[in-house]
């Protein structure tokens, strides 16, 4: 495990990351927390969908590659779920030969390309959660 975040609420701040490398996650984390959003890291998409069942974020971090299952599966599942299908995904990945490939078969909210530039994880998740209210 990464770590965890700060409080686990239902409100717009609550953020999930699932990343199964730490160096990704205490990034990640790091720059979320610093602009006030509360965080959870979980470091398998099987313990993402556990997490998301417990406590419905409102925004996922989803990494591509993982081990147990990959982000497409775990969005897949979500998306098959009536109560979490409107959660918003934003993809985390350096391979871009895959997106063009999976994209179509899961709704994403949009893609974060690995470098990760900090201002633009910040827009996208800004983004993503006022057009979610």
């Amino acid at each position: 495990m990464c770590g965890i975040g700060a409080k686990q609420n239902s409100d717009h701040h609550y953020i999930l990351i699932c990343d199964d490398v730490p160096e990704n996650c205490f990034f990640l984390e790091t720059v979320l927390k610093l602009e006030g959003y509360d965080v959870e890291i979980v470091n398998s998409g099987t313990a993402a969908l556990a997490r998301i069942e417990a406590s419905q974020p409102a925004l996922l971090l989803l990494d591509l590659m993982m081990p147990d299952i990959d982000g497409y599966e775990v969005a897949r599942r979500i998306q098959q779920n009536p109560v979490f299908q409107s959660l918003p995904i934003l993809l985390i990945t350096a391979y871009e030969e895959a997106l063009i490939d999976e994209e179509c078969e899961v709704r994403l909210a949009g893609i974060i390309r690995k470098p990760i530039d900090p201002d633009e994880l910040l827009n996208q998740v800004q983004a993503t959660l006022m057009s979610k209210h």
